[in-house]
Protein backbone atom coordinates (compact mmCIF):
# COMPACT_ATOMS: atom_id res chain seq x y z
CA UNK A 1 0.00 0.00 0.00
CA UNK A 2 1.40 3.46 -1.24
CA UNK A 3 1.42 5.74 1.97
CA UNK A 4 0.78 8.70 -0.27
CA UNK A 5 -2.83 9.94 -0.38
CA UNK A 6 -4.01 10.86 -3.96
CA UNK A 7 -4.96 14.09 -4.58
CA UNK A 8 -8.56 14.52 -5.58
CA UNK A 9 -9.59 17.33 -7.97
CA UNK A 10 -5.87 18.62 -7.31
CA UNK A 11 -3.15 19.97 -10.23
CA UNK A 12 -0.43 17.95 -11.62
CA UNK A 13 1.01 19.11 -14.72
CA UNK A 14 -0.12 22.22 -16.42
CA UNK A 15 1.67 24.65 -19.08
CA UNK A 16 1.50 27.33 -16.27
CA UNK A 17 4.59 25.03 -14.77
CA UNK A 18 6.30 24.85 -17.31
CA UNK A 19 9.79 26.89 -18.03
CA UNK A 20 11.12 27.13 -21.35
CA UNK A 21 14.88 27.58 -22.35
CA UNK A 22 16.24 28.17 -25.87
CA UNK A 23 19.84 29.95 -26.48
CA UNK A 24 20.38 30.41 -23.08
CA UNK A 25 17.06 32.11 -22.31
CA UNK A 26 13.49 31.23 -20.55
CA UNK A 27 11.25 32.24 -22.95
CA UNK A 28 8.24 33.65 -22.16
CA UNK A 29 6.48 34.12 -25.64
CA UNK A 30 6.12 30.66 -26.43
CA UNK A 31 2.69 29.29 -27.38
CA UNK A 32 3.23 25.67 -27.73
CA UNK A 33 5.92 23.04 -27.68
CA UNK A 34 6.06 19.66 -29.36
CA UNK A 35 8.60 16.62 -28.84
CA UNK A 36 9.40 12.83 -29.63
CA UNK A 37 11.01 9.66 -30.25
CA UNK A 38 10.98 6.74 -31.75
CA UNK A 39 12.88 4.02 -32.04
CA UNK A 40 12.60 1.35 -35.48
CA UNK A 41 12.15 -1.80 -34.32
CA UNK A 42 11.10 -5.27 -36.57
CA UNK A 43 10.65 -8.62 -35.99
CA UNK A 44 12.93 -11.00 -37.56
CA UNK A 45 11.52 -14.18 -38.80
CA UNK A 46 13.48 -17.44 -39.48
CA UNK A 47 11.52 -21.06 -38.90
CA UNK A 48 8.06 -21.06 -38.85
CA UNK A 49 5.39 -18.55 -38.50
CA UNK A 50 6.07 -16.36 -35.40
CA UNK A 51 9.26 -14.14 -34.76
CA UNK A 52 12.64 -15.66 -33.51
CA UNK A 53 14.36 -12.44 -32.45
CA UNK A 54 13.89 -8.61 -32.61
CA UNK A 55 15.92 -6.38 -34.88
CA UNK A 56 16.40 -2.59 -34.35
CA UNK A 57 17.34 0.44 -36.10
CA UNK A 58 17.46 3.89 -36.01
CA UNK A 59 16.27 6.54 -33.03
CA UNK A 60 14.55 9.45 -34.37
CA UNK A 61 13.86 12.37 -32.40
CA UNK A 62 11.70 15.18 -33.62
CA UNK A 63 10.01 18.40 -32.32
CA UNK A 64 8.98 21.59 -32.99
CA UNK A 65 8.12 25.05 -31.18
CA UNK A 66 5.69 28.06 -31.43
CA UNK A 67 6.86 30.99 -30.42
CA UNK A 68 5.08 34.62 -30.35
CA UNK A 69 7.06 37.00 -32.79
CA UNK A 70 8.60 39.08 -30.78
CA UNK A 71 10.32 36.13 -29.32
CA UNK A 72 11.74 35.00 -33.20
CA UNK A 73 12.50 38.45 -34.03
CA UNK A 74 14.58 38.89 -30.06
CA UNK A 75 16.73 35.58 -31.42
CA UNK A 76 17.23 36.94 -35.26
CA UNK A 77 18.78 40.00 -33.73
CA UNK A 78 20.68 38.31 -30.95
CA UNK A 79 22.14 36.17 -34.02
CA UNK A 80 22.63 39.10 -36.24
CA UNK A 81 20.81 40.64 -38.99
CA UNK A 82 22.87 38.93 -41.43
CA UNK A 83 21.95 35.38 -40.57
CA UNK A 84 18.72 33.20 -40.97
CA UNK A 85 17.65 30.90 -38.03
CA UNK A 86 18.29 28.04 -39.76
CA UNK A 87 22.23 29.30 -39.87
CA UNK A 88 22.42 29.10 -35.88
CA UNK A 89 24.66 26.47 -34.89
CA UNK A 90 23.13 23.73 -32.49
CA UNK A 91 21.64 24.42 -29.33
CA UNK A 92 19.98 22.39 -26.20
CA UNK A 93 16.67 23.13 -25.41
CA UNK A 94 15.26 22.56 -22.12
CA UNK A 95 11.47 22.32 -21.19
CA UNK A 96 11.67 22.30 -16.87
CA UNK A 97 8.37 21.90 -14.45
CA UNK A 98 7.77 21.73 -11.41
CA UNK A 99 4.06 19.38 -10.59
CA UNK A 100 2.21 21.38 -7.73
CA UNK A 101 2.43 20.03 -4.84
CA UNK A 102 5.60 18.04 -5.37
CA UNK A 103 9.50 19.13 -4.90
CA UNK A 104 10.89 17.13 -7.91
CA UNK A 105 11.67 18.97 -10.57
CA UNK A 106 11.14 17.40 -14.28
CA UNK A 107 13.15 18.17 -16.61
CA UNK A 108 13.88 17.03 -20.07
CA UNK A 109 16.47 18.62 -22.66
CA UNK A 110 16.40 18.58 -26.54
CA UNK A 111 20.04 17.87 -27.61
CA UNK A 112 21.46 19.35 -30.03
CA UNK A 113 18.63 21.39 -32.02
CA UNK A 114 18.64 23.28 -35.39
CA UNK A 115 16.08 25.52 -36.65
CA UNK A 116 14.97 24.02 -39.96
CA UNK A 117 12.45 26.88 -41.17
CA UNK A 118 11.29 30.34 -40.58
CA UNK A 119 8.24 31.38 -41.52
CA UNK A 120 5.03 33.72 -40.90
CA UNK A 121 1.65 33.20 -40.85
CA UNK A 122 -0.96 35.51 -40.43
CA UNK A 123 -4.56 36.29 -40.89
CA UNK A 124 -7.56 39.38 -40.43
CA UNK A 125 -8.12 39.33 -37.17
CA UNK A 126 -5.29 37.94 -35.28
CA UNK A 127 -4.73 39.22 -32.06
CA UNK A 128 -1.20 38.23 -31.82
CA UNK A 129 1.35 36.96 -33.99
CA UNK A 130 2.70 33.18 -33.69
CA UNK A 131 5.43 31.70 -35.95
CA UNK A 132 5.18 27.39 -35.88
CA UNK A 133 8.96 25.99 -36.23
CA UNK A 134 10.22 22.89 -36.90
CA UNK A 135 13.24 21.84 -35.07
CA UNK A 136 15.98 18.76 -36.03
CA UNK A 137 17.08 17.28 -32.70
CA UNK A 138 19.34 14.93 -32.14
CA UNK A 139 17.94 13.23 -29.12
CA UNK A 140 16.02 13.80 -25.89
CA UNK A 141 17.03 13.47 -22.79
CA UNK A 142 13.95 12.68 -20.51
CA UNK A 143 15.44 13.11 -17.43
Amino acid sequence: MSSQTPLINGTRHSWASIEIEILGRTVQGVTAISYSETQNKENIYGAGKYPVARGRGNYEATASVTLLGFEVDAIQRAVGAQKHLSDIETFDIVVAYLPDGQDALVTHTLRNCEFKDNKREMSQGDSSVSVALELIVSHIDWI
